[in-house]
C-alpha cells in the first residue's frame, strides 16, 4: 500500500509541475521556453536516469557490482547529461540557443522535473543575467546558379 501510494504521489506531483502557469504575456513574453528545449530536457533526463539505473542493474535500491557510490553515479550521468542537453536542445530547435535555454537545460539534469522550472523562474527575477533578448537568426545561403 505504501509503494502503491508513493507512486501515485510521484506521478501527481510531476504533472502538477509540468502543467503550464497562467501568464498574461502571451509568446513573446520575457522567460519563453521554446517546446523544443523542453523536449530536449525531457529526452536527456530520461536518457540520464535510465543509465543510472543501468549502471545499478535496474535495481531501486543501490546495489552496485561495479564499486561504484550511489554519489558517483549520480555525478557522472549528471555531467552527461549536462554535456549532451545542449547539443539535443540545438538540433531540435534549429538554432542557436540563448544563455537562459542552456542554463535551464542544466537545471533539469541536476534536479529532474523541477531544476528547470527553478533555473527559469531565477531568469525571470534577474533580467540582468540575460545577455540578448533574442537568439541569433539563420542566415539563408544563396542558391548557386
Amino acid at each position: 500500500m505504501k509503494r502503491s501510494f508513493a507512486l501515485a504521489a510521484a506521478l501527481i506531483a510531476a504533472f502538477v509541475f509540468t502543467m503550464p502557469t497562467a501568464e498574461a504575456g502571451g509568446r513573446g513574453h520575457r522567460g519563453y521556453v521554446a517546446k523544443e528545449v523542453k523536449a530536449a530536457a525531457l529526452i536527456t533526463g530520461v536518457a540520464a536516469t535510465a543509465t543510472w539505473f543501468s549502471l545499478n542493474a535496474w535495481n531501486w535500491r543501490w546495489d552496485n557490482p561495479h564499486g561504484l557510490t550511489s554519489l558517483a553515479a549520480y555525478g557522472a550521468t549528471t555531467m552527461g547529461c549536462m554535456a549532451v542537453a545542449p547539443m539535443v536542445g540545438t538540433v531540435l530547435a534549429k538554432r542557436s540557443m540563448t544563455m537562459r535555454e542552456g542554463h535551464i537545460l542544466a537545471g533539469s539534469c541536476v534536479l529532474p522535473i523541477i531544476g528547470g522550472y527553478l533555473v527559469n523562474a531565477a531568469y525571470d527575477n534577474n533580467p540582468q543575467w540575460e545577455g540578448s533578448a533574442a537568439p541569433v537568426k539563420k542566415v539563408k545561403k544563396a542558391k548557386k546558379k
